[in-house]
């Protein structure tokens, strides 16, 4: 059976790429083969969990090159000449421009640790999420899968998951327990409806 080629884009300690190389492990994903992970950080240890999974990794900053263009432009000959059909943003820190994205329209998704629209878009990452949400006194977040587009966290959603929030919870337990519970969850999932997409697409 034919699968859809994924990249995955990194820039930190990776736990969504494990939970992504777990699931595929699992049978979770059936549609997609990860083929390919992305960091645009050379000491990432997300890049040390895909070799250990014997994925071909590559990483480049945009210091080296010198701009947002240029990096991107490196990003795109390595996504080209692994025949990558499906892009996952898991956990990188950098924005994507418009031009990168129009080119691969629908082809690009990102997981999110809220219930978008709330606590999203630019400045919204990593803990900054969950302080906020703690801040502003919600009684339920979670995480969202959802196309990328120009917009910071605008696309298009396609899966999303709740958590509760407890009493005692601080931005660092929340974070956890949305990870737990809805991140390696939906990130998996949505994986495979695109995957599985891109694949009947192919075949029509």
């Amino acid at each position: 059976m034919e699968k859809a080629r994924i990249a995955v884009m990194v820039s930190g300690g990776g736990t969504n790429l494990q939970a992504l190389i777990d699931a595929r492990i699992s049978g979770i994903i059936k549609s997609g083969e990860i083929c390919l992970v992305i960091s645009n950080s050379h000491t990432a240890f997300a890049l040390e969990r895909a070799r250990k999974a014997g994925i071909k990794t590559f990483s480049v900053t945009k210091k080296e090159l010198g701009s947002q263009e240029a990096f991107e432009k490196a990003v795109i000959d390595e996504l080209e000449k692994e025949k990558i059909d499906l892009i996952i943003l898991a956990g990188f820190l950098s924005i994507l421009s418009k031009d990168f994205t129009d080119r691969y329209k629908r082809r690009i998704i990102n997981i999110h640790p809220s219930l978008i629209p709330s606590f999203c878009g630019d400045g919204y990452y990593g803990l900054k999420v969950h302080e906020a949400a703690l801040a502003k006194g919600v009684k339920v977040t979670g995480a969202t899968v959802h196309y990328v587009n120009e917009i910071p966290d605008g696309g298009e959603i396609i899966l999303q998951k709740a958590v509760y929030i407890r009493k005692n919870d601080t931005a660092e337990t929340l974070q956890r327990r949305v990870m737990e519970q809805a991140e390696w969850k939906i990130l998996p999932a949505a994986a495979e409806i695109c995957s599985k997409e891109i694949i009947n697409s192919k075949e029509k």
